[in-house]
């Protein structure tokens, strides 16, 4: 009998980043944890941290693979996370403007056994220099609700980025090489 996979995001990018690769999770289940930053804390301990404790939020399952991500845009030391409103996407969008900066993606893969496999994957992406106009444009789209640093790869936000250095589908919320990786290592 083959083990379970238990997606534990409410993401709908993960679940079709993964289904894109032939993996249907036997069920999802969101979790609901504090996503607040320790004070002090850098953005490769959190997002590390956040992935851990979304996976150890599912309960119930000990015979299945619980996979756990978290996403964070990072400019500098500083992490940006879902701009609540279109004030704080404005703002995210002139800090990424003529820039470069990294997006980090935590993965946490809690196994049958209760081993936990963690990864910190990094990807570099650079962003045109905005004009408040294109600015304006993407932030009326609506489209940067719910995405980490207020900006989706995958839609609109692709035509001001000129280069990407590292994985693709970590920008869009999960490293697929890395998964993957980590669950035939594991046995799934």
């Amino acid at each position: 009998m083959k083990n379970k996979l238990i997606l534990a995001s409410a993401s709908p990018r993960r679940k079709d980043l993964l289904e894109e690769q032939g993996i249907i999770p036997d069920a999802i289940i969101p979790t609901d944890i504090d996503e607040t930053p320790l004070k002090g804390e850098m953005p490769r301990p959190y997002v590390k941290r956040m992935a851990i404790k979304k996976a150890q939020a599912v309960t119930g399952h000990a015979e299945s693979f619980i996979l756990a991500a978290d996403t964070v845009v990072v400019m500098g030391r500083r992490i940006l996370q879902k701009p609540e409103n279109e004030t704080e996407a404005l703002k995210f969008l002139s800090m990424m403007s003529g820039r470069r900066h990294t997006v980090m993606g935590g993965i946490c893969l809690i196994t049958p056994t209760g081993k936990t496999i963690t990864r910190i994957v990094e990807t570099s992406v650079k962003f045109k220099k905005l004009s408040d106009e294109e600015k304006q444009f993407y932030v009326d789209s609506k489209e940067w609700e719910g995405k980490a640093g207020g900006y989706a790869v995958q839609g609109l936000a692709s035509r001001f980025i000129p280069s990407i250095n590292g994985s693709y589908s970590n920008i869009v919320g999960l490293s697929i090489f890395d998964t993957l990786a980590m669950l035939s290592g594991n046995g799934y």
